[in-house]
């Protein structure tokens, strides 16, 4: 290839890149439809607010029923509630899908994870709260909220390494997956 040819591509290619990292989030799911119970959502500021440092490797999607839907609801209202910006929001849900899938879990017998319950798979052993506290969203989020504040820095740090620090999961980077979802939740939903 020719010196001028691979220049042009080369800074088509550049191009591409810059514009991917500044439309990023928005631009890259456009096209992917909305969460089932939502209208699609333009917010040029998600790039900036909701997922200030893009996200980490590929990201899961699961379609939404009415009762997940009402949860991530729940999860938005006690963050406001909290007085905590949405990018708290954004954690919390990403945490959330990826503890129940945005379900609130009772006891799974032999599948559970020791005692671990509710949305974000709390633990009442771990001092969470009664098993009637940690079933019920707003208690759950709140006290998941109250433990992301504890964390300095959690506003500057990537989704995954936030979650990590208050989840201590066996899997701290699977948070990350579900950054885009999270974050398309609360850009409909915050407003609303």
């Amino acid at each position: 290839m020719n010196t001028m040819l691979r220049k042009s591509v080369l800074g088509i290619a550049g191009l591409a890149f810059t514009g991917g990292v500044f439309a990023g989030p928005v631009a890259a799911h456009a096209d992917a439809g909305p969460v089932q119970g939502t209208k699609p959502v333009a917010v040029s500021v998600q790039g900036d607010k909701l997922i200030p440092h893009g996200v980490q490797g590929a990201q899961s999607k699961i379609t939404l029923n009415d009762e997940q839907t009402a949860n991530a609801k729940a999860i938005i209202a006690a963050t406001k509630k909290a007085g905590l910006p949405e990018r708290a929001a954004v954690i919390s849900i990403a945490t959330s899908l990826q503890e129940s899938k945005l379900e609130n879990l009772g006891h799974l017998g032999d599948k559970n994870d020791h005692d671990s319950l509710g949305l974000f798979q709390q633990r009442p052993s771990s001092g969470w709260g009664t098993p009637e506290q940690i079933t019920d969203p707003e208690y759950s989020t709140l006290a998941f909220e109250k433990g992301l504040k504890q964390v300095d820095g959690w506003q500057d740090m990537p989704l995954t390494e936030a979650a990590q620090t208050v989840q201590v999961s066996a899997y701290p980077d699977a948070y990350a997956q579900w950054e885009q979802q999270a974050a398309d939740i609360v850009a409909h939903n915050w407003n609303s």
